[in-house]
């Protein structure tokens, strides 16, 4: 009996991947088993390219000799504490990682899924925290449930990613070519590991989701990719593109007492500062938000229009992503930790008041005067009636912040992309799962990054914090998600789901409610169409206030 369950346990194990040959050299990872004839093939740290030079594009990879033991995930990128009072990380970062599922044979010709991640453009890696276990991006459950290959990519951030002169100095985008050095390196590579290199898809999340969009609209992407995925964030997000970098640049110069009225011996400062100096002064100033503007104008350190990569401003660049079939969305209260906060007393037991929200439509709103605080204002509590409950007033402040930040952008980058498309497909989404967080108000939905828990497969690898419904919104996700990887239609696939997700087109746009009660009617059309066209007709038509550059430049050295 015994001798016989060997032999079936035996019989009963996945194929394994082994040594895989890379353009650098060997590699070799490890076997996790999954199920019964289910293992994923996990290579941690598997360099894309060279230790990268200070603020210069990714070189090539030397190779290696030998086999890398590729087990260990590697140092992220230097960048700050979540707590901003040191850093962490290494300049030698630029490494990936590969989740490959097995069942009784090796695998082939899988689609393959490049993850970015998100973080402000601040801080964050392919492996961040760990929730009760594996990283939150751990890709395991991914790759085997949606028989998909996962690839997680680190990248530069802060001031060693994304710091811009806005000329040839310093040309910024440094973290946007690492992930442009990754995607290309997965796909001379990837057919060693299983991997059909003509079906990548990339996806990510906040920043990562806005990286994705930049990808796709950059001239450099022509081919190298097939689909692309943003969840919660797009290139024309108001936080993800920095208008003027050199004020930025000076700011930080002044900071690690490389300030000089030339700008080339400035530059030359900088590039002999110390890394780590140059990334604590990155970090963002919370004091300097209380009481006045937005935490939106802390979100400095971000990609540029530098005539390269990113050669125009984003909303004229849609001509290069007809080529890719796309799918978006946001999650219901994406702003609300953004409006937390802007207005602490949202989550509080105290009144929010007219004043306050007034005072947030204000920060948000700089750009065009008075007259928006107003037309923005009256446009927000049209429903309120007379005597507004606070519950009403506090979710309005969130939901301001989320179309700010969030919504609206990524409804804008959707059309867009239907407008443009040369027979690609275009989705979109609205995550709505009630938050998961203790001591929040009733009110609140999903908040931002919500979404990754179940997306990454949680609450099947951590099942004791989740119940069943949290089991069913995560099966749902991945089979979607997995499906439009591999054929451009999140309906059609290797996985069943509980609905069919129509295409968002130049003239019809419909949405998927994304949650664990996924049905038909879960199909909505327009979403806070509203709104939508406040901010795009009503709000952009309203005059800009023009203020001195130069100004504007010597005060924002002065912190």
């Amino acid at each position: 009996m015994m001798l016989l369950l060997v032999v079936l346990f035996g019989v009963a194990s996945a194929a394994k991947l082994g040594v895989v040959q890379t353009e650098g050299g060997q590699v070799e990872g490890q076997s996790h088993r999954m199920g019964l004839f289910r293992s994923v093939d996990v290579f941690k740290g598997v360099p894309f390219a060279d230790v990268p030079g200070k603020w210069e594009k990714p070189k090539p990879h030397p190779g290696w000799s030998g086999i890398l033991k590729a087990t260990k995930y590697r140092d992220r990128c230097l960048q700050v504490t979540l707590l901003q009072t040191k850093t962490q990380g290494s300049e030698d970062c630029l490494y990936l990682n590969i989740f490959v599922p097995q069942g009784r044979k090796l695998s082939t010709n899988l689609p393959v899924m490049v993850y970015l991640f998100g973080g402000a453009f601040l801080l964050g890696a392919s492996n961040d925290v760990a929730i009760l276990g594996d990283s939150l991006y751990d890709g395991k459950e991914l790759a085997d449930r949606g028989r998909v290959i996962v690839v997680t990519v680190n990248y530069r951030v802060g001031t060693m990613g994304f710091l811009s002169t806005g000329d040839s100095r310093l040309p910024g985008n440094y973290g946007l070519w690492d992930q442009h050095a990754a995607i290309s390196w997965v796909r001379r590579n990837i057919e060693a590991f299983g991997g059909n290199r003509d079906n990548i898809t990339i996806f990510g999340q906040s920043a990562g989701a806005a990286s994705v969009s930049f990808q796709m609209l950059s001239p450099y992407s022509k081919g190298l990719f097939r689909r692309a995925i943003s969840q919660c964030g797009v290139a024309l997000s108001p936080w993800a593109l920095q208008r003027q970098p050199m004020a930025l640049t000076k700011k930080i110069a002044r900071k690690v007492g490389c300030w000089r009225t030339d700008v080339d011996e400035m530059v030359t400062c900088l590039k002999m500062s110390d890394p780590v100096g140059l990334t604590m002064a990155g970090k963002i100033d919370v004091l300097l938000i209380l009481g006045k503007g937005v935490v939106m104008d802390l979100l400095e350190l971000s990609p540029v229009v530098d005539g390269d990569f990113i050669p125009d401003e984003p909303s004229q660049l849609f001509h290069n992503a007809a080529q890719f079939d796309y799918l978006a969305g946001i999650n219901s209260m994406d702003g609300h930790f953004f409006a937390g906060v802007d207005v602490p007393s949202i989550n509080m037991k105290n009144a929010t008041t007219v004043a306050q929200v007034k005072g947030l439509l204000a920060g948000l709103t700089k750009e065009k005067g008075n007259a928006a605080i107003d037309s923005a204002y009256s446009t927000y509590t049209s429903h309120w009636g007379s005597v507004p409950d606070q519950a009403v007033v506090k979710k309005t402040v969130a939901d301001i912040e989320t179309d700010f930040l969030f919504l609206v952008p990524t409804q804008i980058a959707l059309q867009l992309h239907a407008n443009n498309t040369s027979g690609a497909r275009t989705y979109s989404y609205l995550f709505n799962m009630k938050t998961r967080i203790p001591g929040f108000p009733r009110w609140v939905e999903a908040e931002h990054a919500e979404d990754l828990q179940y997306l990454f497969g949680k609450p099947f690898s951590t099942p004791l914090v989740y119940f069943p419904r949290h089991r069913d919104l995560s099966g749902y996700m991945i089979a979607y998600w997995t499906n439009f990887a591999r054929t451009g239609d999140p309906s059609n696939g290797d996985s069943k789901v509980p609905a069919p997700w129509p295409a968002f087109t130049k003239y019809r746009h419909p949405y998927m409610i994304i949650n664990n009660k996924i049905s038909k009617s879960s199909i909505s059309y327009d979403l806070r169409s509203y709104y939508v066209d406040y901010w795009t007709k009503t709000y952009s038509l309203l005059p800009t206030i023009k203020r001195d550059q130069e100004e504007e430049e010597d005060t924002a050295t002065v912190y």
